[in-house]
């Protein structure tokens, strides 16, 4: 593969990550949880891989979440959902989309990143099920993780954007 661009997605975009959602994850799941987001205005950060042809071959989005705890909230991300079109996995696309988005959150001023995924992977971005674990959430498990960045809470109740409650 030749180098890809990394960059903010655009409503031009629209059409090709759909494409690329549905073949990454054989469903349209994950492409209805996006437009979802999007549609909501719960879309904090997306960016797409660009090829030097012009196709899309990456996506990832991060979500508005808030931690509630004691009677307040707090602002936090989560990272859902992560996808690489099937021919071009395993060339470090996915960890790019990753890492570009984590300097671009953190240059935001964000403190908590939340994702559930397969805790081998996340585990080289700086998320741990540790971090994670003493939050309330509906999807509390081994694959619950959390990236810190700064002053966060670490307990509270995990609320995620509308949009995943159609999972």
């Amino acid at each position: 593969m030749s180098a890809i661009t990394i960059r903010p997605e655009t409503e031009a975009d629209r059409d090709a990550v759909h494409a690329l959602l549905t073949a990454a994850f054989d469903s349209d799941g994950e492409a209805g949880l996006v437009a979802a987001l999007h549609a909501a205005g719960d879309a904090v950060l997306a960016l797409v891989a660009e090829a030097d042809d012009g196709a899309i071959c990456g996506h990832v989005l991060f979500s508005r979440l808030t931690v509630e705890s004691g009677g307040g909230s707090f602002p936090a991300v989560a990272l859902a959902p992560l996808a690489v079109l099937p021919e071009h996995q395993r060339q470090g696309i996915g960890a790019q989309l990753v890492e570009e988005a984590h300097r671009r959150l953190r240059a935001a001023g964000e403190t908590l990143s939340i994702v559930l995924g397969e805790p081998a992977y996340y585990g080289r971005f700086g998320y741990t099920h540790e971090d994670a674990a003493a939050f309330d959430s509906d999807y509390q498990c081994a694959a619950l993780q959390a990236a810190l960045w700064g002053a966060t809470p670490t307990t509270g109740r995990l609320v995620y954007a509308p949009a995943f409650g159609g999972l």
